[in-house]
C-alpha cells in the first residue's frame, strides 16, 4: 500500500463539541466503539477552528459552551460553507429551543439526558442522507463525482470534450478544497486532512500540480503566503 494514500476508506470522522469533561469523555468512548474516529473540542473557539480546518462526516454539538455559544458556533460554521450534518445535543429541550436549533442550521436536535441508542440511531440517520446529497460536489460549474473519481464538464469547458478520471489521492485532495470552497487550506491543513501518513507538506503541492495539469491552473487557486483553496473549475 503507497505510504501517503489518503483515508478514503477510513473511519467516520466525528467532531464532538462539549465542554463537560465526564460527559464528554464518556461519549468519545461511546462514539469510538461505533467506529468513529473522534476530535474533540471543549468550547466553542476550539470548535470553530477544528470545523473550520478539518473534514468531517458529523458533528455532535452542546450550547451551552465557552468562548463560543454553540448556536452562534454553528452559523459561523454554516456562514464559511460548512455543511458537515450537526446533531446538537443539550439540557435546553423545550420547543422553542428546538425550534432555534433546527432555524440555525442544525439537521437533528436531541435533548439532555438522552437514550444512547436513540443518539446512535441519530447519527446513523444523519450520515446516511449526508451521503446520499454529498457524492457529487461542484467545481465551478463543472462536478467532481466522488463515487467515480471524475470531473465532469460544465457547459463552459469546451476544451474538455469528457469526463476527466482522477486518482484516488487527486480525487481526496480536490474533494477537501470542494467541500469547503472559498476556504484557504494551509498546506499542513491539507497534509493532516488528506496526506495523513506522509511526513512533508511537499506532496500536496506534488497533486495540486497534477490537478492543474488534468484540469488547468484554474482548478486550484494559490493564496500566496498561505495556501490553496478551490478555483473557478477546470480551464484550459
Amino acid at each position: 500500500m503507497d505510504p501517503i494514500a489518503p483515508r478514503i476508506a477510513a473511519r467516520a470522522r466525528l467532531l464532538l463539541v462539549e465542554d463537560d469533561p465526564q460527559l464528554r469523555g464518556m461519549l468519545t468512548e461511546l462514539f469510538t466503539d461505533e467506529d468513529y474516529e473522534v476530535d474533540e473540542a471543549a468550547d466553542g473557539q476550539r470548535g470553530l477552528h477544528l470545523g473550520l480546518t478539518r473534514r468531517y462526516d458529523v458533528i455532535v454539538l452542546d450550547r451551552g459552551l465557552p468562548a463560543i455559544e454553540g448556536l452562534d458556533l454553528m452559523t459561523r460554521w454554516r456562514r464559511h460553507g460548512i455543511a458537515t450534518p450537526v446533531l446538537v445535543l443539550s439540557a435546553l429541550g423545550n420547543p422553542a429551543d428546538r425550534v432555534a436549533g433546527l432555524d440555525a442550521g442544525a439537521e437533528d436536535y436531541l435533548a439532555k439526558p438522552f437514550d444512547i441508542d436513540e443518539l446512535l440511531a441519530r447519527l446513523r440517520a444523519l450520515r446516511r442522507r449526508h451521503l446520499d446529497t454529498a457524492r457529487v460536489l461542484p467545481i465551478g460549474t463543472a462536478r467532481l463525482d466522488l463515487d467515480t473519481r471524475e470531473v465532469h464538464p460544465g457547459p463552459d469547458h469546451p476544451d474538455l470534450p469528457g469526463p476527466v478520471r482522477l486518482s484516488e489521492r487527486e480525487c481526496a485532495l480536490l474533494a477537501a478544497l470542494a467541500g469547503r470552497p472559498g476556504q484557504v487550506f494551509s498546506r499542513d491543513d491539507l497534509l493532516a486532512t488528506v496526506f495523513s501518513e506522509a511526513e512533508s507538506p511537499i506532496v500536496v503541492d506534488t497533486y495540486v500540480h497534477y490537478l492543474r495539469r488534468k484540469l488547468g491552473r484554474g482548478v486550484v487557486d494559490t493564496v500566496r503566503g498561505r495556501g490553496y483553496r478551490l478555483g473557478r473549475g477546470p480551464r484550459p
